[in-house]
């Protein structure tokens, strides 16, 4: 049983994926390092926007909230129960690590469709939704997989590890693999269904540009939420698994 080589075969494949791309790049050449321009232009644009709608809103607390205050604190309601549904008990110190995953995709693959990137010309490519680029799948997958192990560890100590002959030894390397694959499908899953978004988006902008497009950006906007939803919901899941020890 290769489970090792195969374990590492999967980390290299998932390593190489993140040199995947899809049409022209602008890059930045920092000393020895080649950084993706493009990815990090917009990934600093959608942290600008958090982290300034949330300093707006709840810069002065009220007794009474204001409407800012109360839509935030409908946010971390939502996140909270979220967590606790998937996580169960013990959930309150992952509260942060799942808000900041959801909102930031959220506000990732909604930027795609709201902000005007294209009128920002570049000398190559051009500005998308940062989730549009594996490179960033794969940057929300692999801590993703770093927490569920800290959590079962930190949980179970080395007694974790169990799980991986369970229910019976004859499943250690399918076990094994299935936390390597994990990040595998996240990323993928991520990356696929907004790049495919947009992707129609632009055909059909080009095709019909007036009044058919439109209800297609709705049903974009829809589905980004969803996918937002749905990499929250399975990091709070594996999370939850980890601590658990059930399957």
């Amino acid at each position: 049983m290769n489970v090792i080589p195969c374990s590492i075969n999967t980390l290299k494949g998932l390593y190489d994926i993140s040199g995947v791309e899809v049409g022209q790049h602008l890059y930045w050449q920092i000393g020895d390092l080649q950084v993706h321009a493009q990815v990090l232009i917009t990934s600093w644009v959608v942290i600008a926007i958090l982290l300034g709608s949330v300093t707006i809103a709840v810069r002065n607390p009220q007794t009474i909230p204001t409407d800012g205050q109360n839509f935030f604190e409908y946010i971390l309601e939502f996140i909270r129960d979220l967590s606790k549904t998937q996580i169960g008990e013990g959930y309150g110190p992952w509260v942060p690590f799942i808000g900041t995953m959801f909102l930031f995709i959220f506000v990732s693959n909604w930027s795609g469709a709201l902000l005007p990137w294209k009128l920002i010309e570049l000398p190559h490519g051009e500005l998308a939704a940062p989730t549009n680029d594996i490179n960033t799948t794969v940057a929300l997958a692999l801590p993703t997989s770093v927490a569920y192990f800290y959590a079962g560890l930190t949980k179970k100590g080395l007694s974790y590890f169990g799980k991986y002959i369970q229910p019976t030894p004859i499943l250690l390397p399918i076990n094994i693999l299935e936390d390597f694959t994990k990040p595998l499908s996240l990323s993928f899953r991520l990356f696929g269904n907004i790049l495919a978004d947009e992707l129609v988006v632009v055909v059909l902008v080009s095709l019909v540009p007036l009044v058919v497009p439109i209800p297609v950006m709705f049903l974009g906007l829809f589905t980004s939420g969803i996918q937002a939803l749905i990499f929250a919901t399975l990091a709070a899941a594996y999370i939850g698994e980890s601590m658990e020890g059930h399957h």
